[in-house]
């Protein structure tokens, strides 16, 4: 195991993940492309594209296709293309669903050790996106944190912060400005002992400009917020940057929308406070509207659980639901046309 393979995250569990493909070249997908991905090796980066053994069994489940963050193993043949043949295991995955508003759910990240929510001090950050982010954050497997970035921009930065980390139970939330440096230190604590943080976000977040500075050199390029304060699209992919002390940051591009593939665990983790309350009813199918002896009801009342926070709570756990569902729909009708396959087969 070599010293970059290290910093890059490589591990002796990975490394026997990856040993049944003996004379294989082991190494990290740090950008994927249509059908083609990007692996850095020891021998250096090389392009790749899969394996027929790999087509097979993406066909059978989508989520197969190699992601930024994957650890795969490659075969560089004599007349010089490069196949990916295995991957290996995910210990985490940050997994969205699909745009289209489909069941199916969308790789944006594997084996992140921290995921990161990043939102902007300036304008004001968006307490219900980072609620929904952090649920993506929770279900993935990885430690969640939010980094507050462009604190040189307000005078109230310490206020923001308690804010949002009243939005976000159990989740640490850092102030940083990488104008005057403030914060830089903890953010980059969180990559100690080589591991990989991946960056969620809207865009105009500062993700990029927070890579840049954590790499030491512009790896990304960076645009000015646009006149209504929303951001512009920097990042296009999601992208592997290793940096020069070891450890690696994945960048995502900035997402408009995040739906929510499965966060039953990440809602309640998000969301713990109003779950505690809702244990507390006296009923437990209470639905929190008019039963009596509600204790989440009573909480509104009184002020201790915010209107904003609960509703919050409400549209993601409708979502939820809704999702959940269209996947039982779509196993259903993936079952009944495997069904019917095999039935034509036997005739």
């Amino acid at each position: 195991m070599s010293t970059t393979m290290q910093s890059l995250g490589l591990t002796a569990e990975i490394s026997a993940a990856l040993e049944p493909s003996s004379g294989l070249i082991p190494g990290r997908v740090s950008r994927v492309d249509k059908g083609l991905c990007t692996v850095l090796t020891a021998k250096g980066p090389l392009r790749a594209s899969w394996s027929g053994r790999l087509l097979a069994e993406i066909a059978k489940d989508a989520l197969a296709v190699p992601c930024t963050g994957d650890w795969v193993a490659v075969c560089q043949w004599p007349d010089d293309p490069v196949t990916v043949e295995l991957v290996a295991p995910r210990r985490t995955a940050i997994v969205r669903a699909e745009v289209s508003g489909t069941s199916r759910g969308q790789l944006l990240a594997a084996n992140v050790d921290v995921a990161a929510v990043v939102a902007g001090l300036h304008p004001e950050p968006n307490l219900g996106r980072i609620e929904r982010f952090l649920a993506l954050a929770w279900d993935s497997g990885a430690d969640p944190v939010v980094v507050l970035t462009k604190a040189d921009l307000v005078p109230d930065a310490d206020a923001l912060a308690e804010d949002v980390a009243a939005a976000a139970p159990g989740a640490r939330v850092l102030v940083c400005s990488t104008v005057s440096g403030r914060g830089l230190d903890d953010v980059r604590a969180l990559l100690a002992g080589d591991k990989t943080m991946a960056l969620l976000g809207a865009s105009g977040a500062g993700k990029s400009t927070l890579i840049n500075e954590l790499a030491g050199a512009e790896v990304l390029t960076v645009q000015a917020l646009r006149d209504d304060g929303k951001g512009r699209h920097t990042s296009v992919r999601r992208e592997l940057i290793p940096l020069p002390g070891g450890g690696v940051v994945i960048d995502t591009p900035g997402l408009r929308g995040v739906g929510l593939q499965d966060a039953g665990a990440g809602l309640e983790a998000v969301f713990a406070d109003v779950q505690t309350l809702a244990e507390q009813c006296r009923f437990a199918d209470c639905a929190h509207d008019t039963e009596p002896g509600c204790a989440v009801r009573a909480a509104l009342e009184d002020g201790s659980l915010p209107a904003r926070r609960y509703e919050s709570w409400l549209k993601l756990q409708r979502e939820a639901a809704w999702m959940a569902r269209r996947a039982d729909a779509r196993q259903r009708a993936e079952v009944k046309k495997e069904l019917k396959r095999r039935s034509r087969s036997q005739h």
